[in-house]
């Protein structure tokens, strides 16, 4: 650097490199010899939160064999106007930034040109040739002009995603499988009957393996659905009071207040069918625990204490109980193998939902590559900072 100005409110910095020995790319033979030089403007990162541009003084040597050409540096690539710092920070600040524009805005240039780098780094994304042999599928809400829902499936064992499909559609996943999934042996997923037909129909008989938390909800469910039931015919008070205090029916039993075990207890005897759809969901709770605990060494254990739970509801006659075994029982095998590997999807909902914040911040994507890209970059370069340059 030779100087320091400041012109307009723009810091100028005039940069000459050293004069060295230069080889010819046409001959291939070594040279001092100046041509001429060439002042080249160049933004560059701002300092001190001012804009900042360099006044590089380009060299150009000559050669024997008549080849004119420009000395190597880092401050600048060949036919570009921004210096190699900027470029690699507007990369990683278009992905991991709000939106395009909001970028364009701090860096102080056009929306189109971040677009053009973020499409530069979304072409270096590897493509998919074999799926690791535990998987995790799930759909999330896109609103592409692909279609409203996506696929994404991600590794079961890194936790990484790996790819996102278009659609959700079962011919779309069952092709996709069947090209990159030979490998393929554990699937996670939640309790869908689409996505299980296309795993099966791709796979032949993979082992599948239902997320807990899809069917340890469908019991809790059904007790509120009994409660909406019975409260219909309490006091306005009571039915309005017992609505705002639902979650001590979810809670555990012996991790209620005073408070909470009192208004149990009193909407509890107001509805013998509620206090028996909240008996049967604690008794669930108690297998579930005892599923995690022993699973993995005592499945038959676990299987027959599930089937015990399924003889009480029926002896119980609830409907809405009766209605959620009968999807326990069409899931058995894939619940009961949710206690034997110990997969969860909890880490794909985790990558949906920073998704869903990626797609509100840009108030949504019809690109549906961009919006792929998108949410594999931001997973890709999760652990680097924005202050790259």
């Amino acid at each position: 650097m030779t100087r320091v100005e400041e012109r307009h409110n723009v810091v100028c910095l005039f940069v000459e490199m050293e004069r060295k020995v230069h080889r010819c790319p046409s001959c291939d033979q070594r040279t001092r010899r100046v041509h001429d030089y060439r002042m080249q403007k160049i933004d560059h990162l701002k300092w001190f939160e001012r804009k900042t541009q360099i006044f590089y003084k380009r060299r150009r040597y000559a050669c024997r064999c008549g080849k004119r050409f420009s000395e190597k540096n880092r401050i600048v690539e060949r036919y570009q106007r921004t210096s190699v710092e900027w470029n690699q920070a507007i990369s990683i600040r278009a992905i991991k930034g709000k939106t395009f524009k909001e970028t364009a805005e701090i860096y102080g240039t056009s929306s189109t040109t971040i677009v053009r780098r973020f499409d530069r780094m979304a072409a270096e994304i590897r493509p998919v040739e074999q799926l690791p042999s535990v998987i995790a599928v799930d759909e999330h809400k896109g609103d592409t002009k692909e279609g409203k829902y996506q696929l994404i499936i991600a590794d079961g064992i890194t936790k990484k995603p790996l790819d996102i499909l278009p659609n959700r559609h079962k011919k779309t996943i069952k092709c996709y499988l069947q090209k990159h999934g030979s490998q393929v042996q554990v699937v996670i997923m939640d309790m869908s009957p689409a996505f299980k037909a296309a795993v099966q129909s791709a796979l032949g008989r993979p082992v599948i393996v239902a997320d807990r938390f899809h069917f340890y909800r469908y019991i809790y469910w059904a007790l509120d659905g009994v409660r909406r039931r019975a409260q219909q015919v309490f006091h306005d008070y009571d039915r309005k009071k017992c609505k705002r205090m639902k979650h001590v029916f979810h809670k555990a039993n012996g991790r209620l207040t005073e408070e909470e075990r009192w208004h149990l207890d009193r909407y509890l005897e107001m509805s013998e069918e509620l206090k028996a759809a909240y008996e049967l969901k604690e008794a669930y709770r108690e297998w579930f625990l005892e599923a995690k605990e022993i699973g993995k060494d005592q499945i038959a254990t676990v299987k027959d204490g599930l089937n015990r739970f399924y003889d009480l509801v029926v002896d119980a006659g609830i409907p809405e109980m009766m209605k959620a075994i009968q999807t326990f029982q069409n899931w058995q095998t894939e619940i009961l193998n949710s206690f034997v590997y110990d997969y969860s999807n909890g880490f794909l909902e985790g990558i949906n939902n920073s998704t869903k914040v990626i797609k509100r911040n840009a108030f949504g994507f019809r690109n549906f590559e961009r919006f792929r890209a998108k949410i594999l970059l931001t997973h890709q370069y999760k652990g680097i900072g924005v202050h790259i340059g």
